[in-house]
């Protein structure tokens, strides 16, 4: 079943209560770096504020202790949120206590505010299970998603990026707010449409481009795509410990050697399901990962002492011809160390290739994190059909890991 969106429901005279992902890049003199999830959220703010609702925004920022750290403050957040919208949002120095709440009751109909960030109260990040086994920790997140609930009458929920956790904000304050409309935005819509379809009902050949450090990171991902997709393609460090399993040499690459085993057994997995698993077959090799370090182009086995640092040319143009091959194409991960050149080529190479499958009519899905990140710097984003804005959360999607804060809230 489909979720309500907020869209669904009449906001007119409510205090609507929405949680959004504002954990934006900050400078050493917390100015905004990239305003990219401030501009992704203003359809679902601005449908709200227009529909005559008045808004209250909640977000993380950073990692805080627990406590108040003025570089993790949403200040910043609040001052470009206002030139976005042309309007002032109203900034509340914190987002539980006696100040939220006089501010939240005197908001009239198209009115705005924004919390100070959620973390900086350690009942935001008590974990579901810990919660469940210790009453004091139960009751003390249960009274700070109480607190943030009695501020509204309505729950709306645009954070993609932190829907695969069950924070007080994204899981305990819709369950307390039984009864009342509990919706997700349009960013969540999107994200829900483009990775929930794409993986129920593919258009064929369906490639799936995998990268980054750890065979650990991604085996929940592999083993669920292998009965989905028609080819999975390893690029990035992961590439080498599916190559040692098979018996390559790997110098010094990093390898989980504690996970050569499931290597083994995933490709076997893939073989049972007729899934093509395509590895590089060649690696631009260095003894040090620094910009401009010498480097060179080997074979599949790489000598001791040099460290594989990025896909080779030969594995570029492989990958690339089955990314343009697609008609449905997923994403995540880069395939070297992309922030340090020379290291970058195959990343790039990847990244043009699924622009170019695009072009030609490819459904393509980039799985937020370095991917995206890859694609945003290349200017490449409006030859995607979809970035998604949360890495973790879309790598959990790609698990199919149910995510449990999504599914207290209101079907249609």
């Amino acid at each position: 079943m489909a979720k309500k969106t907020v869209a669904d429901i009449d906001v007119k005279g409510k205090k609507v209560l929405m949680r959004c992902d504002f954990n934006v890049p900050l400078d050493e003199n917390c100015n905004i770096t990239s305003d990219d999830r401030i501009v992704k959220a203003l359809p679902t703010i601005k449908h709200i504020l227009d529909k005559g609702g008045a808004l209250i925004l909640m977000s993380h920022l950073g990692r805080p202790k627990g406590v108040p750290e003025a570089k993790y403050s949403l200040k910043p957040v609040a001052k470009r949120l206002s030139e976005l919208l042309g309007r002032e949002v109203v900034f509340a120095a914190d987002c539980v206590g006696p100040d939220p709440k006089a501010k939240a009751a005197a908001l009239k109909s198209g009115d705005c505010m924004l919390l100070e960030n959620l973390r900086f109260h350690k009942e935001e990040t008590i974990k579901d299970k810990a919660a469940k086994e210790d009453a004091q920790l139960r009751q003390a997140k249960d009274d700070f998603a109480k607190e943030l609930a009695s501020m509204a009458d309505i729950y709306v929920d645009d954070a993609f990026g932190t829907a695969h956790r069950d924070n007080a904000s994204m899981y305990t304050v819709p369950a307390v707010m039984e009864g009342k409309p509990r919706v997700i935005g349009f960013l969540i819509e999107k994200e829900l449409r483009f990775l929930g379809d794409t993986l129920r009902e593919p258009e064929r050949p369906f490639v799936a481009i995998l990268g980054g450090a750890k065979v650990s990171d991604k085996i929940g991902v592999i083993e669920n795509l292998t009965n989905k997709v028609d080819t999975i393609v390893i690029g990035g460090a992961m590439a080498y410990t599916f190559l040692k399993a098979l018996g390559k040499q790997v110098g010094n690459s990093l390898c989980e050697d504690d996970f050569l085993d499931k290597a083994t057994a995933l490709l076997d997995l893939a073989k049972e399901a007729g899934c093509e698993v395509v590895l590089p077959v060649d690696s631009v090799v260095a003894q040090e990962v620094k910009a401009g370090a010498a480097n060179k182009v080997v074979g599949e086995d790489i000598e001791a002492g040099w460290l594989g640092l990025d896909i080779g040319p030969k594995s570029q143009a492989i990958f690339a011809e089955k990314a343009k091959g697609a008609k449905t194409v997923v994403w995540n991960g880069p395939m070297g160390v992309f922030e340090t050149e020379p290291f970058d080529a195959g990343t790039k190479a990847v990244a043009l290739a699924v622009a170019e499958a695009t072009d030609k009519g490819a459904k393509s899905i980039i799985g937020g994190g370095d991917s995206a990140s890859a694609v945003t710097k290349l200017g490449l984003e409006d030859r995607i059909s979809h970035i998604s804005t949360g890495g973790g959360a879309s790598l959990e999607f790609l698990e199919g890991k149910k995510f449990v804060c999504l599914e207290i809230l209101d079907e249609k």
